[in-house]
């Protein structure tokens, strides 16, 4: 299926790249871009509580600065390469002036006083934020729910999960309120929210990102499984986006400069794509296993090697990953930096049942594991270490210098409140944040009941740009981005 000319498309279908170059070259205007994107806010965000905090006027007002900047320029002038462009934001990172809760209801008159560095460098690339994003309590499960902002729905059925930890981010841009949005990543909180509503979804390879800003803020260890990263309605705006927030900014110890490379250098003619197989804890859908099988014989009509990666070790992801996190820092620890009293778990367990729990289940869960860790084995943790040296090595040579298509997820949207409780659904998009792998979410279309079909494609460490070229060569192939029949 070809794709759409952008040139044909509403100004709520374009990408972000296509809308700058519109905006320079006045064929439209920033305020006209913005005003058309607060509009479908306005008319759906009702349908899936996904912007839970506005700033339409300031985000106007930037807009006319944006035109007055670009009319005042020389001819030639370098201008940003985002200049008028709206997005969105998590709110779990610092937006000055706006909420910074995090979804917890003790922060919930938190107020951002100065923007984190992954959002002031998106500012600087020209962005115009619109608002924050609702997500799950601390960014903690997948899905997007807590006592401050309620739950966001899927973009496509609100009887569904947007997903999590970035769930509003993946139904505001899948349902056109943005075309790009800056999400976090520690288990699938970016890959997961686009593949549940439809978009693309980018976890850059560890370290690359600053954290400085983002609550909660995560140890070295978590600092190496948290990515920050993109959502986008169209795959050619990942890789600007993620060069416009990448590298040290002095404040995060743990980022590496890295020098990006460019998609459009790579060929998909020769390039090796291996397919896992045998790596599933759940069984995996036949219509998502279908997609996958679409999107390598598109990918081996283009030219590539395509080749099964045979891969049961990934079976074992589960115990390294919950291993990994429980070091990435103590959740009561968290919760009670602020001098908040947090009481016993059976306390807590009590409250919950009564209907009077200041915390989602989620946390109640995390709560409950982390009070029980101290009496693990310590043979669990040497088995777990030797787990993820293992996984590393199968799955990084399965990759070499091609990508690994990959299950996004065991089926599509699962209907609300299907996940508690159940820390094994992460595994298939885990593994990349334990191994700190890039990886990329793809849309394929929709199923019969009108829900979102994709593929994950990961790359070898510091080649980004390798899977966000797969991610631009299916889109070509199959459409990428449907507007939810909703929203239009």
């Amino acid at each position: 299926m070809a794709a759409v000319s952008e040139a044909t498309r509403p100004i709520t279908q374009r990408s972000a790249l296509e809308l700058a170059a519109s905006i320079r070259a006045g064929e439209l205007s920033s305020r006209e871009v913005v005003d058309a994107h607060i509009a479908r806010t306005e008319r759906h965000n009702d349908r899936v509580n996904a912007v839970v905090a506005t700033r339409f006027e300031q985000a106007r007002a930037e807009a006319d600065a944006a035109d007055a900047r670009i009319a005042a320029a020389d001819d030639g002038a370098e201008l940003p390469p985002l200049l008028g462009v709206p997005c969105t934001i998590k709110e779990s990172f610092a937006l000055q002036g706006m909420p910074n809760s995090s979804g917890l209801r003790a922060r919930r008159e938190v107020i951002a006083s100065r923007s984190a560095t992954a959002v002031a460098r998106l500012v600087d690339a020209g962005a115009i934020p619109l608002g924050v994003t609702n997500l799950s309590e601390l960014t903690l499960w997948v899905e997007s729910t807590n006592t401050v902002y309620g739950r966001t729905n899927n973009a496509y059925d609100p009887a569904r999960m947007a997903g999590g930890s970035s769930g509003g981010e993946g139904a505001s841009v899948g349902s056109g309120f943005a075309p790009i949005g800056l999400g976090t990543d520690f288990g699938g909180s970016i890959r997961q929210p686009a593949f549940f509503n439809g978009v693309f979804g980018h976890k850059p390879t560890s370290c690359l990102v600053p954290h400085t800003g983002h609550y909660p803020a995560p140890n070295e260890r978590g600092s190496r499984m948290l990515g920050i990263g993109p959502l986008a309605r169209r795959a050619e705006d990942l890789m600007p986006f993620l060069r416009a927030v990448a590298g040290p900014d002095g404040e995060d110890t743990t980022v590496r400069g890295v020098e990006l490379g460019d998609p459009a250098q790579i060929s998909i003619e020769g390039l090796r794509v291996a397919i896992s197989e045998d790596a599933s804890i759940l069984p995996v859908s036949l219509e998502l296993r279908n997609a996958r099988v679409r999107a390598a014989k598109a990918l081996q009509a283009a030219g590539a090697r395509v080749r099964p990666a045979s891969l049961p070790g990934i079976r074992t992801v589960v115990q390294p990953y919950m291993d990994a996190v429980r070091q990435s820092g103590g959740l009561r620890e968290l919760l009670t930096e602020d001098g908040t009293v947090v009481p016993g778990f059976g306390r807590l367990l009590a409250d919950a049942v009564r209907g009077r729990s200041a915390y989602s289940s989620a946390i109640l869960f995390t709560l409950a594991a982390e009070s029980l860790s101290p009496y693990l084995p310590e043979r669990l943790e040497r088995r777990a270490a030797a787990a993820e040296r293992s996984l590393a090595e199968a799955v990084t040579g399965a990759i070499g210098d091609g990508v690994l298509l990959h299950p996004p997820f065991a089926r599509v949207a699962p209907r609300h409140g299907r996940t508690v409780g159940r820390p094994w659904v992460l595994a298939p998009q885990a593994l990349f944040n334990l191994l700190g792998l890039p990886a990329t979410a793809v849309p394929l279309g929709l199923n019969e009941r009108g829900l979102p079909l994709g593929v994950q494609v990961a790359a070898g460490r510091d080649r980004d740009h390798v899977s966000i070229a797969v991610a631009m060569e299916l889109e070509r192939a199959f459409g990428g981005w449907v507007p939810p029949a909703a929203a239009t």
